[in-house]
């Protein structure tokens, strides 16, 4: 059955797309209308394995995989359940005939190794209990001196494979923690044939083609995490891998070197999980992008439009026209031609830790006046949010989790200065969300100084819909204004439109955009008064964070949170 087929067979002239969103604890279902973006049903489907969907492990505190297995049940869950509720809806007129597209976005570099077939090793009965044969996610930050070698080695390269990736390779990213696999646990790197990101896994797996030297690879998740440029042909050169790892070489082998972009289709739903879900075979799917690329798709973006999507992380993503010229941008996690949209450079920052520092702070630091209401965020916030800038006298760098974006270097944690015996947890609340939007305001100056205008923010996830008083901090430490998405689902709204275009409903993103993203209404505007207070934090801040982050003279402290995480180690073990 060919995919323009599917357009005309429907029992109502009403039209609709299925986006999947693959976040760090579950997966998302959307169905939406094509015609306006609205909301029609969505579930959301937690992963069962582990800590919140996390394995971890008390003695590797960088560690954090998954189990394989949640995103395929999660699939079927999801999907089966979304299409149930959207037939419930009245006057939706939703029929399983009508959806164009199924668009698929997931968290990256969550790479996952593969035997020959395309199974994932975690799935496999003499590797479930296997931490090293899971999906390595996103988080997962064990590969940092793995991601410094290559850094090291590419920076004597000719072939400058870093140029687009800000000049430093990440321990997030998907050669580091697959090096990292081999030196770790070398029986589980000689079983897997091939390792497959999860963004081009699912759409894999549902259209039937799991072969890791077909499958379809996505140029998002390629270019930015892998080191694929069409400057250099597609993947590093044999020579460079080898020059890493000789066994690297084999796993170059076995990947798929034509990358697509994700407003194209990798295939079509295939007839055994169509049945499952209660959906027509054929059906267009995606190729896979990462969650943050569709969410600036669903959240309208354009050139001059910085999108900020923020969850557990943050990715800051913007674009820029192929046609005019483009600097590289050091510190940045890439600069990938399509990557978020054709025709345009896919412009991708972010902080390791946003949502993650304050769930810290809930789960481990709240007094117990605060515990026993029933949400504690929102109780904080409300004492938070009667403090004025600068009235705690603390200061907090914002590296908890890392620095992905300028520094680039996972070992850097977290600093809280000014406490005294009067500080109280609402200060050090506001306070660590100060950090944060220090954090994304050292971004976006760092776009500003190579050429790249932000002419406005969007913002979207669900710190974006919940905080307030977060979205009012950030409008004042950027001075500038905070939009919000339109939708709640903004991922799964990005993905579902790719799905429209993959299933030619729409020519291309652009138009699908027009009918279906926009902006609420609120808009978080400066306060003149607290802009004056944070511009003079803000420099303390930046005083921190050169002093910490960078060894560049013989008065730096960057050795200091190094050490400490030297001996904390050799202690554990």
């Amino acid at each position: 059955m060919s995919f323009t087929n599917i357009l005309t067979m429907t029992k109502s002239n009403r039209k609709f797309a299925i986006g999947l969103d693959y976040g760090t604890n579950s997966v998302r279902a959307l169905i939406t209308d094509v015609e306006n973006g609205n909301e029609i049903a969505s579930v959301v489907d937690p992963y069962p394995s582990g800590d919140a969907g996390i394995f971890l492990d008390s003695k590797q505190p960088l560690l954090a995989r998954q189990n394989p297995e949640d995103y395929i049940n999660g699939f079927y869950r999801s999907v089966s359940g979304v299409v149930r509720h959207a037939l419930d809806v009245k006057d939706a007129e939703f029929s399983p005939e009508g959806v164009v597209g199924i668009g698929v976005d997931t968290t990256g570099s969550t790479p996952i190794p593969v035997d020959r077939d395309g199974t994932a090793l975690g799935l496999l009965p003499q590797f479930k209990k296997e931490l090293d044969a899971q999906s390595w996610l996103w988080k997962d930050h064990t590969a940092f001196a793995e991601a410094a070698e290559i850094t090291e080695k590419a920076s004597l390269y000719q072939v400058k494979y870093l140029s687009q990736c800000g000049e430093k390779y990440s321990s997030e990213w998907f050669w580091s923690k697959i090096l990292h696999c081999k030196r770790v646990n070398p029986n589980v790197f000689e079983a897997a044939y091939s390792w497959v990101e999860l963004a081009d896994f699912i759409p894999a797996l549902i259209i039937g083609n799991t072969n890791p030297n077909t499958l379809p690879r996505g140029i998002c998740a390629a270019g930015h995490k892998a080191m694929f440029h069409t400057q250099w042909g597609g993947l590093p050169s044999a020579e460079f891998l080898g020059s890493l790892d000789p066994d690297l070489v084999r796993l170059r082998n076995h990947f798929n070197t034509k990358t697509q972009t994700s407003d194209q289709a990798a295939g079509g739903l295939c007839e055994h999980i169509a049945a499952k879900v209660g959906l027509p075979s054929g059906i267009p799917v995606t190729i896979g992008t990462l969650d943050c690329h569709a969410g600036a798709v669903g959240a309208g973006i354009k050139p001059g439009t910085l999108v900020k999507i923020i969850g557990t992380s943050t990715c800051d993503v913007m674009i820029h026209p192929l046609s005019e010229p483009l600097a590289t941008i050091p510190g940045l996690c890439g600069i990938v031609p399509g990557s978020v949209m054709s025709g345009m450079y896919g412009i991708e920052a972010g902080q390791s830790g946003v949502g993650d520092i304050f769930n810290w702070f809930v789960k481990n630091m709240t007094p117990e006046s605060f515990t026993k209401t029933t949400n504690i965020h929102n109780a904080l916030e409300a004492e938070a949010e009667k403090l004025a800038p600068g009235e705690s006298g603390l200061l907090a760098l914002d590296w908890h989790s890392g620095n992905r974006t300028i520094l680039v270097d996972q070992l850097l944690t977290g600093l809280l200065l000014g406490m005294t015996v009067h500080t109280t947890a609402p200060e050090i609340y506001r306070t660590l969300i100060e950090a944060t939007a220090f954090g994304a305001l050292t971004i976006i100056n760092r776009l500003e100084e190579y050429g790249i205008n932000v002419v406005e923010v969007i913002n979207c996830g669900g710190i974006a819909e919940k905080s307030p008083l977060t979205m009012q901090i950030y409008a004042d430490v950027c001075n500038k204004p905070m939009k919000i998405s339109r939708s709640a689902q903004t991922c799964a709204l990005g993905a579902a439109i790719l799905g429209t275009v993959a299933g030619g409903y729409y020519p291309n993103v652009q138009t699908a955009q027009q009918k279906m993203t926009g902006v609420k209404e609120t808009i978080y505007v400066p306060n003149t008064r607290a802009v004056a207070v944070y511009q003079r934090l803000y420099q303390l801040y930046h005083n921190l964070h050169d002093a910490f982050g960078r060894n560049e003279n013989p008065n730096s402290l960057y050795p200091l949170m190094k050490e400490l995480i030297h001996i904390r180690d050799n202690t554990r073990k």
